[in-house]
């Protein structure tokens, strides 16, 4: 059953539940040698939100490693948008941000066997964390994008292979990169008719729960503390079948992605909700892990693939990008108001990128969309805490209502950081 009230008119009002599962009423007690500080001004400040706000970290690989537009040279593109990896857009991601994705498609992080990309995306998760951001990689086996090299090797031979690349990439980047959608899009690999490749033999031959446990066994060997996500398209019951003989067969999955590409049109609220539901009763975390919300024409809704469309030119229109900012304010309320749902990914902060659709927060020419304004407005105000002055009672206390995240008070030049975990009440004692 839905967490969701309805009201009379079957629309449902997110604020109140946004409030409920993601806002504490903090009790802060502050002392300074042993005693309570009372009667004392002290700011307190936001630094982090639990939520993760995700976008691709794609676009700025080029920007992370110090290179020139002319040291990619001919490297095959992963999606990014034209001019997206600027300092100045960067600057707009970090200020919206505080989860990337970054890009580790077998076929361009390893196109040359016992060759791969390994220190050029090290440095950009990197450059990502030490600003305070959650890495995650994805994915570590998918059918699409994988080696080609893989078509010259026996069906076990790619079977090793796939599980030596999930070790090797587990422990490379342990520590920077914990989190990882290991497998992507089993529900189709099997049955994928549109090349051969070497993913789609092995599943193939063994079955998509045999492959699912192949690989979360390696990852989960290769880094135990690691969050493993399992992530699919295909929102229909054959994802759930497949989940359930998962974790029937006894396979540990740490969190379900779920991917929300909205080119045909926005889901709506009750279809949004409806998703998360179902996918919820199996107990497990959701990340809406690909989102993309258009600014221009809607995509044929005959189209079965999207990948099969493919246009000379998707432009932004000031109609779309009105409509693209009552639609990402809508969808993230949505997903914000039912507890289940722990990140939402964006799939490019900038137009051009995947499909060269106008799906990005920002235009091809680096200046925000109002959908950018709209959602940071959320992010960075109604759902932030900025440094705000409080006065401390006889006990040293005061008190304050905030999101779910990081914080920081100051007082006498000294400043301490302190969380607010989990709905509700909260007590929390900070000494300066």
């Amino acid at each position: 059953m839905s967490s969701h009230p309805a009201s009379v008119s079957g629309a449902v009002a997110p604020d109140p539940l946004i409030r409920k599962h993601r806002t504490a009423g903090a009790t802060l007690t502050v002392s300074a040698n042993g005693a309570p500080l009372a009667g004392q001004e002290v700011v307190v400040a936001q630094r982090r939100h639990k939520f993760l706000f995700g976008c691709i970290g794609f676009d700025f690989i080029p920007l992370a490693n110090g290179e020139t537009t002319t040291d990619t040279g001919g490297r095959p593109s992963l999606g990014e948008a034209p001019a997206a990896g600027s300092q100045q857009v960067a600057d707009l991601w970090f200020d919206l941000f505080n989860f990337a994705t970054l890009p580790f498609y077998w076929g361009q992080f390893e196109p040359v066997r016992g060759r791969p990309n390994t220190e050029r995306l090290l440095t950009t998760a990197r450059w990502f964390a030490d600003r305070g951001v959650v890495v995650k990689g994805h994915p570590l086996a998918w059918h699409t994008e994988t080696a080609g090299w893989l078509m010259d090797l026996s069906n076990a031979e790619i079977a090793k292979a796939q599980v030596e690349r999930i070790r090797r990439e587990m422990t490379d980047f342990a520590g920077v990169i914990d989190m990882w959608d290991v497998i992507n899009e089993v529900v189709i690999m099997p049955i994928f008719d549109k090349y051969d490749n070497g993913i789609t033999r092995i599943c193939r031959e063994i079955g998509r729960i045999p492959m699912v446990r192949m690989v979360f066994d390696a990852a989960r060997e290769a880094n135990p503390h690691a969050t493993l996500l399992l992530n699919d398209f295909d929102m229909s019951a054959a994802y759930e079948c497949l989940i359930e003989g998962v974790l029937e067969a006894g396979i540990k999955i740490d969190v379900l992605g779920l991917q929300s590409h909205m080119h045909q049109g926005y889901w709506g609220e009750e279809k949004t909700l409806a998703t998360i539901d179902r996918f919820a009763r199996y107990g497990l975390p959701i990340h809406f892990t690909e989102t993309t919300i258009v600014s221009g024409h809607i995509m044929p809704e005959e189209i079965v693939d999207l990948n099969d469309y493919q246009i000379p030119e998707w432009p932004t229109t000031p109609e779309g990008e009105a409509r693209q900012a009552d639609e990402v304010v809508r969808h993230y309320k949505t997903l914000l108001s039912h507890p289940a749902v722990e990140a939402m990914t964006y799939w490019g902060l900038s137009d051009g990128g995947w499909l060269g659709a106008p799906g990005g927060f920002v235009r091809a020419d680096g200046t925000p969309k109002p959908s950018y304004d709209a959602l940071r407005s959320l992010v960075k105000g109604e759902w932030w805490l900025s440094p705000t002055t409080m006065v401390t009672d006889a006990d040293g206390r005061v008190r304050f209502d905030g999101f779910l995240g990081e914080y920081e008070i100051t007082a006498g030049g000294r400043t301490v950081t302190f969380t607010l975990d989990e709905p509700g009440d909260a007590n929390v004692s900070v000494s300066l």
